[in-house]
């Protein structure tokens, strides 16, 4: 880019030389067609350019310091303009700035210097250039040049006393002309007229013909403006009738009420103000109004005044226009989530993307979210956290056994006591309507002869759908788009495919040991103590105390129970505080059966010493991670599989794969071919009581499975999980973390792990540092593989 004074040298250079112009004549000048313009000599215009072929006509004018012929396009549509697509006729400029944007476009001033008739085109690619001939400007005089002259600057300072569009200075500079010519294309260039007449003014030779063509359109334009101006002034007069209307109607009011005829009551009146600082949509005022005339006209004892009085009064109050502003500070977001809550990190970073982005652009529709996860692990109060980080209301409404459609819809207003829909009435509670609206129970929505809800809420929850949200009580559309909406669950199995579409589902897998300990260290203990009156000094719940009530006190994906009981150890304490005895108690594994009485859950750890066929899984629940023993026995019998310990259909396919497996391997380990047709299999699940799924046994039903047939010991400081096939090839499986941390929860050494799953752990930061430490991760890809590290040589 060219500095200030360059430019500022480069307007008072002198006209280039005569070989020079000579030159540019033979190889012809750089075309820029104009789109919607037409450019006379004498002016200055300002240009936007972005096509590619005259951003280098513009590049190459500028480098090689050549005039630049601007021709109109006959059509503004055509994006790519050929010779034919461009008048004959043009204007020879000289570029006096250029500007480049970000985009690659241009800003470029050009001034017009004459007018040019394109004789040839020298050059199509990568832009025109075009050979031309320079139309001499003659000025005729006389008295008919002078009288045309005067006529047209009296008609141009009309023009500019009517619009807006001609600027003072313009006019001043018409009245000084002496030049015909000139003060045709000054005012043809500031009138506006059609870009066809413009270009008629500019191919016209004769100066004469020029003025006499540019009276007419003057003379046309005044016209319409003059037409326009007179509308105005109606409009004017019509709103001053307006507001005399309206003080005679007051007074006629204030008469009424003299004489005790209240058919005019100021109830109306003050109906008719709400309505007008509503701020309602077209449709709403529309509708606002011609129910207020009906109530005008209707009788007092009408049933039906109730009515539309409760209608008129839902519609004013409603937050059509008013909302909070977010707050768009995203470190002070992040801070406030992590104040509120521990862990959960995908559900803030979701957040805190949403108010960068919102940083960014003004108009973001809200997201909607769902929250699917087992009871008890923050989805409802992270709600209220979303809410106070943004700076917005907070809404919940629970759907949990809704059968109606018109909960969500509302009733219409034929029946007796309708009601807007839930939706409706809660975003008239918070009077904004950009909250963050969150939906309980979304699962747990019925359907019967009487609709289905969750069909009403495909349009509550859809983006495309839900800024013109239909309730059939207000009877007009409602814009939901700014309402950031967030669905709870506890499964997502029984929300419909439809429905499950229109949102973006965050996963909460339930809390591990780890983070239970810390949520109850911040957040649960000073709760508790604070709402029963105690203090850190008369109860303190040390870090071992806090474990032993989260393992043995409590068995739960979240921490409802684990904060019932720190309440039930704080009432008991309060208890004595309230007798007037001192205490200062330490709540630590010992102590803790004296208030919760004894354990509750057992803990399942790691077996104390190696045996023949049992072997070590790891199985996830909505509790977390867990241990189970898979135990295998053969006995002479029949041929027959005995599945036992309350095994799902697909867990007990999987041990009829690793069956399957250990009977194509019989030669490898040394059995005969009638062995399997002699003798039982039997494998049993402990915890007969508890139900059990999945295929991630499979490795370890093989592994026992092998153990018992060559009477080879299992190694009892070795865990496994991981889907086995007929070929004994491992499959990958889910829940790795809680698996992983159960294993070593239990003190287990070892780890067996599909390959496919390696990414799991070494490219995840959700498993703590100690645990990578402790734990020794194999990964395999077949059950030769897992033979190896899950069984010793040693026969029992």
């Amino acid at each position: 880019m060219e500095s200030d004074a360059s430019v500022a040298v480069e307007q008072t250079e002198a006209e280039p030389d005569q070989e020079k112009a000579q030159a540019e004549a033979v190889a012809g000048y750089p075309v820029l067609p104009l789109r919607d313009v037409v450019a006379f000599p004498h002016m200055v215009v300002p240009l936007g350019v972005g096509r590619a072929a005259s951003v280098r006509a513009i590049q190459q004018a500028k480098q090689a310091d050549e005039l630049l012929l601007l021709v109109t396009q006959r059509s503004p549509e055509t994006e790519e303009p050929e010779a034919a697509d461009l008048y004959e006729v043009g204007c020879l400029g000289r570029i006096i700035q250029t500007l480049g944007m970000p985009d690659g476009s241009l800003r470029v001033v050009v001034e017009g210097r004459t007018r040019a008739q394109v004789t040839a085109f020298t050059q199509v690619h990568p832009y025109m250039r075009a050979q031309v001939i320079p139309l001499p400007e003659s000025e005729p005089e006389g008295p008919e040049i002078t009288a045309r002259m005067r006529t047209i600057v009296s008609a141009f300072e009309e023009i500019a006393k009517l619009s807006d569009d001609v600027p003072p200075e313009a006019v001043v500079t018409a009245m000084n002309l002496e030049e015909p010519g000139r003060l045709c294309d000054l005012v043809a260039a500031y009138v506006g007229v059609r870009l066809a007449d413009k270009q008629d003014l500019l191919a016209a030779f004769s100066v004469t013909k020029r003025l006499g063509r540019l009276d007419e359109l003057l003379t046309s334009e005044l016209e319409i403006l003059r037409l326009q101006h007179d509308i105005k002034q109606r409009v004017r007069v019509g709103l001053e009738e307006s507001q005399r209307e309206y003080f005679l109607r007051e007074q006629m009011r204030a008469i009424q009420d003299e004489l005790g005829d209240f058919s005019g009551s100021p109830e109306y009146q003050e109906y008719r103000e709400k309505i007008e600082q509503a701020n309602m949509s077209p449709e709403a005022t529309e509708k606002a109004a011609d129910e207020l005339g009906r109530l005008e006209r209707m009788p007092q004892a009408s049933p039906e005044v109730s009515v539309i009085r409760t209608y008129l009064d839902w519609l004013v109050e409603l937050p059509w226009q008013q909302e909070t502003t977010d707050k768009l500070d995203v470190a002070e977001a992040q801070q406030i989530l992590d104040e509120d809550h521990y862990g959960l990190k995908r559900v803030k970073e979701r957040v805190v993307e949403f108010l960068a982005v919102r940083q960014l652009v003004t108009d973001v529709r809200g997201p909607i979210l769902c929250f699917v996860g087992p009871p008890g692990v923050g989805k409802t109060s992270i709600g209220r956290s979303i809410a106070r980080a943004m700076g917005r209301e907070f809404i919940r409404v629970s759907l949990g056994g809704v059968r109606d459609e018109a909960e969500i819809r509302g009733h219409r207003r034929t029946y007796v006591g309708a009601m807007p829909g839930r939706i409706i009435q809660a975003i008239r509670r918070v009077g904004s309507r950009n909250p963050v609206f969150m939906i309980d129970e979304i699962d747990k929505i019925g359907a019967d002869f009487r609709g289905d809800p969750t069909s009403a809420l495909l349009e509550v929850l859809d983006p495309e759908q839900n800024s013109d949200f239909a309730d059939h009580y207000l009877e007009v559309p409602f814009d939901l788009s700014r309402v950031m909406f967030i669905t709870t669950g506890n499964y997502l199995e029984p929300v419909p495919p439809a429905l499950k579409d229109r949102m973006e589902v965050i996963e909460f897998p339930g809390y591990i040991e780890e983070e239970k300990l810390e949520i109850a260290r911040r957040f649960l203990v000073p709760k508790q103590r604070k709402a029963h009156g105690v203090t850190g000094k008369q109860v303190r719940f040390t870090p071992t105390g806090l474990r032993h009530l989260t393992r043995h006190y409590t068995h739960e994906a979240g921490v409802r129970n684990l904060e019932r009981e720190i309440a039930a150890i704080c009432r008991k304490v309060a208890r004595q505080v309230a007798a007037g005895d001192e205490v200062a108690i330490s709540v630590n594994r010992n102590t803790i059966s004296e208030f919760l009485g004894p354990i509750r859950f057992r803990f399942d750890e790691r077996r104390k010493q190696d045996q023949v066929g049992v072997a070590t899984g790891l199985a996830f629940t909505q509790q977390g991670g867990d241990i189970i023993s898979i135990e295998v026995s053969v006995v002479p019998g029949d041929g027959d599989l005995v599945l036992t310990g309350q095994l799902g259909e697909v867990m007990r396919e999987s041990a009829q794969a690793a069956v399957g497996y250990a009977r194509s391997q019989a030669n490898a380990i040394g059995l005969a071919e009638s062995f399997f047709t002699k003798h039982d299999i039997h494998v049993h699940v402990p915890s007969g009581a508890v139900p059990k799924e999945g295929p991630s046994a499979g490795i370890a039903i093989a592994t026992a499975l092998l153990s018992a047939l060559q009477d080879r010991v299992v190694r009892s400081d070795v865990a496994m999980t991981g889907e086995v096939t007929l070929r004994g090839k491992v499959l990958p499986i889910g829940g790795i973390r809680e698996k992983v941390l159960a294993a070593h929860r239990a003190g287990l050494r070892t780890v067996v792990l599909p390959l496919d799953n390696e990414k799991d752990i070494t490219g995840s930061d959700d498993i703590p540092p100690e645990v990578h430490e402790d734990l020794e991760f194999i990964f395999v890809s077949d059950m030769n593989d897992v033979v190896k590290h899950g069984l010793t040589s040693a026969q029992a």
